[in-house]
């Protein structure tokens, strides 16, 4: 199935590589401070190490060969040995620190991107496809505990292990020292141009990426729709398209990381080729320039020249990994630095807490009372939903909202439960602006049930207790009881204790939604909402849903959004909502007489729900 970008909030990153958000991502790296100082320390002894490798070779061929000192053999193989050993422990303990930190980096960032997940209002999943959210979460959070465990890791070393070289080629012979040191300048050059270049077209590669994440997940939750259309020809072209893209760009950026590579070992050839030259001139008394060196000398600074390069090369290998990685953390950290749209302020959260710290002992308790005043709300860059609407809702009252697709109706009781808030105007609860409770002071004691109910992967008994953990067992059966599901339940092989499946995908439509009540009940929520709660579900289930509502709404304030009006005739008050205002409000009875648009939708429905019962017993 084809995506929309237009559906899908996905920004687009188009600045150089912004140093202050490495600064951040390190950050995650020093939470663990043991582990980082643990590696830090093992990388500058196995680069002092390998620093040391070269000076040795210049000890023996000068001393022991040349000199003829064989006396001095044991000594030198034992602290060649020592350098083994310390060596080998070193490289034991920066991979283990390593891989610890990876681990530990990774937890850390998906804590922090799923906290504010939990935070963020229902407009960012309104603009936002769940694939693209998968693909941080997952694959670039991934790459960057990757990229900061390891790659940095190895930064450190080449920096340490190439710092320590130039100063020991400047003591042993700084003419040639800056000969090797002269090619630096255009690799740099290098560097600069690649790095433009490669991170471009890594960027496209993971939006690609998201954007396949995404479309992958469309095709599995949409895999039904497909099958019934007879799609599946035109939706393997259009993946075909998606992947075809990703493909080309990564392509592109794989070529210029393969040429980033050789040209850099072709630049340090070049720098050990002149350090040899001039080197092997001067050994041979040839080049009195630079004056005489021993053969020890020499060969221990072809090592250096040649080694010099040998971390710039693999830098050069990180440079293109962390191209990627910059793609992936510009999306991690936008994700983390997502605003919320409804946010608390300072004073509301220092008297009420938050919703991973609350204040339960400073909570008013709510009687039902829900009030709208001059309200006015329109979802971002769409038109206007609600215009001046004014309500009044006593405690306990059930009101009723009908009307037309697209009239306001679900934006209404979204807005009752504070998922969205005002544009314009100001909701109460019991007569006190809802901005000045926090979001959990209110949504604690809400009851929402969906037209289409989320189940969990887990047990039936798992699923009713979710909003209330501590619920007893005994508690969790009267829930079910009082709204006629354990009958269904106690008919599965395992009664409570049945596993649902993927979102309940085991149970059908009715007896996943008279879980969700269940689960609603159980933890006894002040106002209750019903949002198309029985469009899908057939008449015999409808009937037990009818009963249950009866039940549940006993002295709650309840708003219903219906769509068939016989779960409606014993509200207080049905509102008929045309354009964002009331056209219509009353009883059922008292719109019966008016013989407006309620009259008519409902005779209408009437008819049709008759003529459908007909057909089915003449069967």
């Amino acid at each position: 199935m084809e995506i929309s970008t237009s559906a899908i909030e996905e920004r687009e990153f188009d600045q150089k590589v912004d140093f202050n958000l490495w600064k951040r991502l390190i950050k995650y790296a020093l939470r663990s401070k043991k582990i980082v100082a643990v590696t830090i320390l093992a990388n500058v002894i196995v680069a002092a190490v390998d620093i040391a490798y070269p000076l040795l070779t210049r000890f023996a061929i000068d001393d022991i060969i040349a000199g003829n000192h064989p006396e001095k053999v044991l000594p030198f193989a034992l602290v060649y040995l020592a350098c083994i050993i310390v060596q080998g422990l070193g490289v034991m303990a920066f991979i283990l620190g390593s891989g610890k930190l990876e681990v530990n980096i990774a937890y850390d960032i998906r804590q922090d991107a799923f906290k504010k997940l939990q935070e963020l209002s229902f407009s960012y999943y309104d603009r936002t496809a769940v694939g693209y959210i998968m693909a941080r979460m997952v694959s670039d959070v991934g790459r960057l505990s990757e990229l900061i465990a390891w790659s940095i890791v190895d930064i450190l070393w080449s920096g340490c292990y190439v710092a320590g070289i130039v100063v020991i080629m400047l003591s042993l012979k700084w003419q040639l020292a800056l000969l090797v040191i002269a090619v630096l300048p255009p690799l740099a050059v290098i560097c600069v141009y690649f790095q433009k270049k490669i991170l471009r077209h890594y960027r496209d590669v993971r939006k690609q990426n998201s954007r396949i994440t995404g479309a992958l997940n469309e095709g599995i939750m949409g895999a039904v729709t497909t099958k019934t259309l007879v799609r599946e020809e035109r939706n393997t072209a259009e993946f075909r398209e998606e992947t075809g893209r990703m493909r080309r760009s990564a392509i592109r950026a794989a070529v210029l990381s393969a040429m980033f590579t050789p040209i850099v070992l072709c630049l340090g050839s070049v720098g050990t080729a002149l350090a040899l030259y001039a080197g092997g001139r001067s050994v041979a008394g040839l080049w009195v320039g630079i004056g005489t060196i021993t053969v020890g000398t020499l060969a221990s600074f072809i090592s250096y020249s040649a080694g010099v390069f040998d971390p710039i090369q693999q830098l050069a290998g990180i440079f293109a990994e962390m191209q990627s990685a910059q793609a992936s953390a510009e999306r991690v950290i936008t994700l983390i630095d997502t605003p919320c749209d409804i946010e608390d302020s300072a004073e509301v959260i220092e008297k009420y807490g938050t919703a991973f710290d609350p204040k339960r002992e400073n909570w008013e308790e709510i009687r039902g009372g829900v009030t709208f005043e001059d309200v006015s709300f329109w979802y971002k860059d769409g038109e206007k939903v609600l215009s001046h609407f004014d309500l009044d809702v006593k405690p306990g009252q059930t009101i009723a909202l009908v009307g037309e697709t697209g009239a306001g109706k679900s934006t209404i009781v979204n807005l009752v439960c504070r998922f969205y808030e005002p544009t314009e105007g100001r909701i109460l609860i019991d007569g006190v602006d809802y901005r000045e409770r926090s979001q959990l002071w209110l949504q604690d004691r809400l009851g929402y049930v969906l037209q289409q109910p989320h189940l969990f992967s887990a047990s039936i008994k798992e699923n009713i207790r979710y909003g209330r953990p501590d619920a007893t067992d005994e508690e969790v059966y009267a829930a079910a009881r009082l709204v006629h599901a354990e009958d269904f339940i106690l008919r599965q092989e395992k009664g409570y204790d049945t596993e649902v499946g993927e979102g309940g995908g085991r149970l059908s439509t009715g007896q996943k939604q008279l879980i969700s009540f269940a689960r609603v009940i159980l933890a006894d929520p002040r106002i209750f909402v019903l949002d198309e709660a029985t469009s899908s579900i057939d008449t015999e289930t409808e009937q037990l849903i009818q009963h249950a509502i009866t039940k549940v709404l006993e002295n709650r304030t309840s708003f219903i959004v219906a769509h068939r009006l016989s779960t409606i005739r014993s509200a207080d008050r049905i509102l008929v909502i045309r354009d964002g205002r009331i056209t219509e409000s009353g009883t059922h009875r008292e719109l019966i007489r008016k013989r407006g648009y309620y009259y008519d939708l409902y005779t209408t429905q009437f008819r049709s729900d008759a003529l459908n019962r007909i057909m089915k017993e003449s069967r």
